[in-house]
């Protein structure tokens, strides 16, 4: 059934998308800073037990509501459940719209625009950025959050619920992601252990890198498959290590190679520790095209193709389960 509950919870939040600002990512937000304001004590341990407490308490919930319910009721309000979550944890919605906007002000020549857009949603320096950096960073990011948002969202639940866990595991993939994103200090703060906040960012870090190593790669291997594959595989090998985060580096090298674009600015520092030394910008693969404006449009057939690609593939699964 999860086949039904993501092409519900899909089209549900094309429709009605929901806002930044809502109450449950509020409540999220406070849930998970007052974990590392009360447990962030200065050893290595203490951050692991604010992750451990900031992630696995609502999964847990999470997955004893869906038990409860089919339990209870059946697998019909159970799988209600399973949208409801999904309609919280996944969407394109919740990022689409930074890239529509510096898409269109860029279309439209208004460049100075598309980079005051462009700092308002990354929180960088981007006024002397020329054209085709800016376009490079929106590729960076776009296809990040996408992932970050969908594909890795979708590739844990399923296995999760095929196990018998309900929704349980997006709720896991999201709040590992939000913790490691929340947790991490400024990059005046951070200069040693022994700052407060980099116990809880480190183990958090740690646990996104290992909770999101599978679910980079199957989207990594998406993408090549709608994309140029031979050029994907091949950037993926040689280029992934250029960048400082292991994960974000398969994946935007990936990118690159199916749809022969030059990535690997600045962009690709972003989530990098800013305490370590000798990081620069790269930009790979040399033989590949400079971005240009024609190249968001490819990103978006690019997702698209690999969502359908991941709904065929579980709405066969699902068929072949209903048939045994």
């Amino acid at each position: 059934m999860s086949f039904f509950a993501i092409l519900a919870a899909l089209l549900l939040e094309q429709a009605r998308p929901m806002s930044s600002g809502n109450p449950i990512h509020i409540g999220v937000r406070s849930w998970v800073q007052g974990i590392a304001n009360n447990f962030d004590a200065g050893r290595p341990h203490h951050g692991w037990v604010a992750w451990v407490l900031a992630v696995s308490l609502p999964s847990l919930a999470t997955l004893a509501v869906y038990w409860f319910l089919v339990s209870a009721f059946g697998w019909a309000l159970g799988v209600l459940w399973s949208v409801v979550v999904l309609y919280i944890t996944l969407g394109f919605r919740q990022f689409s719209h930074h890239f529509t906007d510096i898409r269109d002000a860029l279309e439209a020549g208004e460049e100075a625009r598309a980079r005051a857009l462009l700092a308002e949603w990354k929180q960088i320096d981007a006024r002397d950025l020329p054209r085709s950096e800016i376009v490079r960073h929106v590729i960076e990011y776009s296809v990040l959050q996408a992932h970050r948002h969908v594909f890795g969202v979708l590739c844990w639940y399923a296995v999760l619920a095929a196990l018998g866990l309900g929704p349980m595991g997006a709720v896991i993939y999201r709040l590992s992601e939000f913790v490691a994103r929340n947790w991490k200090p400024k990059p005046s703060e951070l200069v040693g252990s022994a700052t407060p906040g980099a116990v809880v960012h480190d183990a958090a870090t740690a646990a996104w890198q290992a909770i999101d190593w599978i679910p980079v790669r199957v989207t990594a291997l998406s993408f090549a498959v709608v994309g140029s594959f031979e050029e994907a595989i091949d950037s993926w090998r040689q280029h992934a290590q250029n960048f400082p985060g292991d994960n974000d580096g398969v994946l935007l090298a990936a990118t690159s190679g199916a749809i022969n674009v030059r990535l690997g600015g600045e962009a690709a520092l972003d989530g990098a520790d800013p305490a370590e030394p000798g990081l620069e910008p790269v930009s790979f693969p040399e033989q590949a095209q400079e971005p240009v404006l024609a190249h968001l449009r490819s990103i978006v057939g690019l997702v698209w193709r690999s969502v359908v690609l991941w709904m065929l593939m579980l709405a066969l699964l699902t068929l072949a389960r209903l048939m045994g």
